[in-house]
């Protein structure tokens, strides 16, 4: 078993898990988790638009984390797994340094967000890159 993986599974997962609870607590989680004023508001409003893009980045992020449990050993195996698995580690590592540049053009989030997030994303990118360098051998 890789824990590496392990945790970066876990880690999407729980980012899912945060961006489901932004769909079931509406504006006031979209704001704390700095998802923008915009969002909050469509939310409030009772728009579609924040739960299909949220549900969409949910999706998304538990699918990665079946990929990292799949490559750990946990769950069953899934196709592709290195070519996903550089997918993944790559998105949460761009995703990690471009967010730094939206720290003096923030798109209507705080630059506090912009950092916070960013350094989740390369702390997950750098479990994921652990991970999938100790596993390179047999996938």
């Amino acid at each position: 078993m890789n824990y590496y993986l392990v945790v970066a599974g876990c880690l999407s997962g729980m980012a899912a898990i945060i961006h489901i609870g932004c769909i079931v607590f509406g504006a006031p989680w979209y704001r704390f988790f700095g998802a923008g004023e915009h969002m909050a508001r469509m939310a409030e409003q009772g728009l579609l638009q924040p739960t299909i893009i949220t549900l969409f980045i949910t999706a998304v992020l538990l699918c990665w984390s079946l990929y990292a449990l799949s490559t750990a050993g946990i769950l069953m195996s899934l196709p592709f797994k290195r070519l996903v698995l550089i997918a993944i580690t790559s998105i949460y590592f761009m995703r990690g340094l471009v967010g730094f540049y939206f720290v003096t053009h923030p798109l209507g989030r705080s630059p506090e967000f912009w950092i916070w997030s960013s350094v989740i994303c390369l702390i997950i990118g750098m479990v994921h890159l652990i991970g999938l360098k100790q596993q390179w051998s047999v996938l």
